[in-house]
């Protein structure tokens, strides 16, 4: 076919690659889907450096679309839990091939992949959180050791594969590393559990899963509620211990992230346990912008 020139410049030597035109069209497609879904993930984004951002936004994507598919829209269109299975499949096999060659027709993984390369992780990473996408096909109660899978592959990599971006081509000490990895995960694993007591009307009333071991969400006690919330504000307070470790480009962006995410856990803790089930504790957009704020002079509180 006849190519349309992409713009005129003074020089064709000005012109994109079809490769890099196709990445960066990509990129426009997957940043879309943060803007679509997510406030307050988005927001925090807004103080991510902007050589960052964009790495973020590819990984949110791909996470996003991976998570419609056993949350909802998927079978909302009329797909099988089998159809949903293949999906999911295909989706992480595409995921893989892109990683190793740097090219895929699906705009999202193909931007994901970009990043993925750029920031030095694979399938690593990757085929922890799809395996854990795929528990969400099978809505069975957890044991305590299934649940530490779960969490680590759907929660903890997304913030491996953040921090990865974050420290792409800047040199860092082993230890300085392994810290900030403990911090990322155990942030993951606090944004997790916090989505888990937010989201059990839908989870538990709609979808028939049961994160927590033990306990019965439908009997949900004021003792039980409180005793995982003690056990995310420890995960909160963990991963604030390293966020002053973090470089300039993300250091921010993590502080707000933090900041709603531990607000969400205080306005959980002050919910009877009995209305978790009927409402989804949220956080009122003046609260976030005030949150925000702080996170931008860098004050955690």
């Amino acid at each position: 076919m006849t190519r349309t020139p992409v713009a005129s410049t003074p020089s064709a030597a000005a012109q994109p690659t079809d490769l890099a035109l196709y990445t960066r069209a990509a990129h426009a497609g997957a940043a879309t889907i943060i803007r679509e879904y997510s406030t307050s993930f988005g927001m925090a984004t807004r103080l991510l450096g902007a050589e960052v951002r964009p790495r973020v936004e590819d990984v949110y994507s791909l996470v996003r679309v991976a998570d419609e598919i056993v949350d909802g829209a998927a079978a909302e269109a009329g797909l099988s839990v089998a159809d949903q299975r293949d999906l999911l499949d295909a989706l992480e096999a595409d995921t893989e091939r892109a990683m190793r060659t740097g090219y895929s027709a699906n705009v999202v993984v193909h931007s994901f992949a970009a990043t993925a390369r750029a920031s030095g992780f694979g399938a690593e990473l990757t085929r922890p959180f799809f395996a854990s996408m795929r528990r969400d096909l099978r809505p069975v109660d957890f044991t305590a050791e299934e649940l530490r899978a779960y969490i680590y592959g759907s929660a903890e990599v997304i913030g491996l594969m953040c921090l990865a971006a974050f420290l792409a081509g800047r040199p860092v000490a082993d230890d300085t590393r392994r810290r900030l990895e403990l911090g990322a995960q155990r942030l993951g694993s606090a944004f997790q559990k916090i989505n888990f007591l937010r989201d059990l009307a839908v989870d538990y009333a709609e979808l028939g899963r049961s994160y927590f071991p033990g306990i019965d969400p439908s009997r949900l006690t004021e003792r039980q509620k409180l005793a995982l919330v003690v056990d995310i504000d420890c995960d909160l307070g963990a991963a604030a211990d390293v966020i002053p470790e973090l470089p300039d480009n993300c250091r921010r962006a993590v502080l707000a992230a933090h900041g709603l995410f531990a607000e969400l856990s205080d306005r959980i803790r002050s919910t009877p346990a009995n209305e978790l089930l009927a409402r989804r504790v949220s956080v009122p957009t003046r609260t976030k912008l005030a949150i925000l704020v702080r996170a931008g002079a860098g004050s955690l509180r």
